[in-house]
């Protein structure tokens, strides 16, 4: 059988490819005939000598490698929570990606670059209360980029809406 594409699902920091968010989002993706897979960072969040964020570097890199492979073989779509939503962002810039789909986006995270991100569709969730990332940084940066742009009345985890998340990233891989 083949696929519409390829999505490759970043979790948060210290949280895992596990976690409710990506696994939501995995199965969206399945519903729409798009492969996926959720790599596993935990091992680099850890090292927090690098940084107290983990290994960010390292993270990209793996990513990278990651997006690199699947962009060969047919559309990419890249999709990310927090720090994920960062790599996938900074992953866009040097790998042919279809579309982004961050969630809770840190815009600016010291002492790493803002973010950036390819011109390509891009949808983003996040959480009016987010006590990390303020509402109005994302706003602006997605106003820049005609993002489309779901606010929704929840905090950085964006716990309460998963199904929210899922169905707005749904709405992307179906319009691409």
């Amino acid at each position: 059988m083949s696929t519409r594409g390829h999505c490759i699902l970043s979790h948060g920091f210290e949280s895992g490819p596990d976690a409710t968010k990506v696994t939501a989002l995995a199965a969206a993706a399945e519903r729409l005939g798009w492969s996926h897979e959720r790599p596993d960072y935990t091992d680099l969040d850890a090292k927090h000598e690098a940084s107290e964020l983990g290994d960010v570097p390292a993270r990209l890199q793996r990513l990278l490698a990651l997006a690199r492979d699947a962009a060969a073989r047919g559309p990419l779509v890249l999709a990310g929570s927090s720090l994920g939503a960062w790599i996938s962002g900074r992953a866009s810039l040097e790998v042919p990606v279809a579309g982004l789909f961050l969630m809770a986006p840190p815009v600016r995270m010291t002492p790493a670059p803002a973010l950036e991100a390819a011109a390509v569709p891009t949808s983003i969730i996040h959480g009016w209360h987010d006590e990390l990332i303020p509402a109005g940084q994302v706003v602006d940066w997605a106003q820049a980029r005609h993002a489309r742009l779901l606010l929704v009345d929840d905090s950085h985890r964006l716990a309460g809406h998963v199904e929210a998340s899922a169905e707005a990233f749904a709405a992307l891989l179906a319009g691409l």
